[in-house]
């Protein structure tokens, strides 16, 4: 049985410690453009201050700090020998010329980055860098000083073209990502691409070498497969009605990555992407029946991701993944609560209340309209209808204001059903004051629930509580599976 892995943490660390020397065949990375309408397009309709702090967070992620000085001086001074002289020396350069800043702390946490893929990649092994225009050049500098000092080579520059709808009066339309394509050596694995030909066409050109009319121009090797691919892929973007569409702001289509990994891997080979984002490279290696290794550093993506694979095949592949970086006990949780690079502790609220519901809730990225409402589910009612259930996540701190606080948010949500997940044991007077909320009678299931809710986190990672009720998601999908033939009745 294949054993894929999906790590939520820092991918530098994990590249660090847990992904071997030469055991990568295939890496393929979109990481966080240098761009700052990537990120407005997540928090694209901010407030309240409290969101405006979550999108400043968000958008300075390539700011020089104290972290980036640190990853600077880790380079220069070829921080356990693992950096090359040119790599060192190109760095030092863009600093002299960039200055300290964004841009620069963008190529800093990339070089990191690109030098321990280039370490982890296996001596046939291929590596596709997504990006777009912005920092393309310069990252081609920082690719170039990695790979090709040590005995790699530079194969393509893909550009990927598309439309969609974009701005900008006073310049060309801009309708291209680039992806640059290294190898570690010139023994890569390729399996060529061809596009596809009708028959007609076929016919037309049933020679090796035809000259195209009016061009100087030669198509080469054409054969039964049709022509060779080029790097100009036009490939749509994943359009509104997509069945593939996560309602991921980045999500790439399926399309580009089956090319990619279909080029340069076989089945059985290793796939790795460390900003994996929502899945997209990991569920076409699934198909593919490549292993994978996913990393990304949001709850969100590894809950995204886990959903994405069971609704795309089955609960039974969860089994073949080792998830690492998940908190496990409550010392883990806590160190979750307590990261340094959240301080607003939302990747500990995405984690405990996606556990806790399976995986199924929405996460509320914009609490400060909602004022304590961190996530929302919806329960199946009778006669295809819904009702509300809301979460409010306490990592520290909750008493019975916190109670009245989501009785207050129930009323003004309509929320037939109020959770609080909270890393304190709840006092003596919560519980009364969550008894006395009274209860609610689902008819569908034809018994009382608390209207509020309490449960610890202590519950959910040593008791492995998790949310009992049949919420819309999984009617509809047992509903369709039914319609299909796939079982006898909707289980609820």
């Amino acid at each position: 049985m294949r054993t894929n892995a999906l790590y939520y943490g820092d991918n530098l660390e994990i590249l660090r410690k847990d992904i071997d020397t030469e055991s990568i065949d295939l890496c393929y990375i979109d990481p966080p453009f240098n761009s700052k309408r990537n990120y407005f397009q997540i928090y694209n309709r901010i407030n309240e201050e409290e969101d405006r702090a979550q999108a400043q967070a968000f958008i300075d992620t390539w700011t020089w700090d104290a972290h980036s000085s640190e990853a600077y001086n880790q380079i220069i001074t070829n921080f356990e020998g693992r950096f090359t002289r040119q790599t060192i020396e190109l760095v030092k350069g863009l600093r002299s010329i960039l200055d300290t800043g964004g841009l620069l702390a963008y190529l800093v946490s990339m070089t990191l980055r690109i030098t321990e893929i280039y370490r982890v990649l296996k001596p046939t092994g291929s590596f596709y860098l997504h990006c777009d225009p912005t920092a393309s050049h310069y990252l081609k500098l920082v690719l170039d000083a990695v790979f090709c000092s040590q005995g790699g080579d530079f194969q393509n520059e893909i550009i990927w073209h598309y439309r969609r709808w974009t701005g900008g009066s006073k310049r060309f339309l801009r309708m291209h990502d680039v992806v640059f394509f290294y190898t570690k050596s010139n023994e890569h694995i390729f399996n060529a691409p061809y596009t596809d030909y009708t028959e007609k066409s076929l016919k037309r050109k049933q020679h090796h070498h035809t000259r195209i009319k009016g061009d100087d121009v030669y198509v080469t090797s054409i054969d039964e497969r049709g022509v060779k691919e080029n790097d100009v892929w036009i490939i749509p973007v994943i359009n509104s009605q997509a069945k593939e569409r996560m309602g991921y702001p980045t999500q790439k289509p399926e399309a580009l990555l089956e090319r990619i990994i279909t080029a340069s891997s076989n089945e059985g080979d290793t796939v790795l992407d460390c900003y994996c984002g929502c899945g997209t490279s990991i569920v076409v290696a699934e198909h593919l029946k490549r292993k994978w290794i996913g990393i990304d550093i949001t709850y969100q993506s590894i809950s995204l991701i886990l959903k994405r694979l069971e609704e795309n095949f089955h609960a039974k592949v969860l089994e073949t993944i080792k998830i690492e970086g998940i908190p496990k006990d409550m010392e883990s949780a806590r160190a979750l609560a307590n990261r340094q690079d959240d301080p607003l502790r939302k990747e500990f609220e995405k984690w405990a209340i996606l556990t806790y519901t399976n995986n199924k809730a929405v996460i509320n990225t914009k609490k400060g309209a909602d004022k304590g409402v961190d996530g929302i589910v919806y329960f199946a009612t009778v006669n295809n209808e819904s009702e509300r259930m809301i979460f409010q996540v306490k990592s520290g701190g909750a008493n019975r204001a916190t109670i009245a606080t989501l009785h207050g948010d129930m009323e003004s949500k309509q929320a037939k059903i109020g959770v609080l997940i909270t890393m304190d044991e709840p006092t003596k007077s919560m519980k009364e004051d969550a008894a006395n909320a009274n209860m609610y009678h689902h008819p569908l299931m034809g018994r009382d629930y608390s209207r509020i809710q309490i449960v610890t986190i202590r519950e959910i990672v040593e008791e492995h509580k998790r949310l009992e009720m049949p919420l819309v998601h999984d009617v509809l999908k047992s509903a369709k599976a039914n319609a299909e033939g796939s079982q006898t009745g909707l289980e609820i």
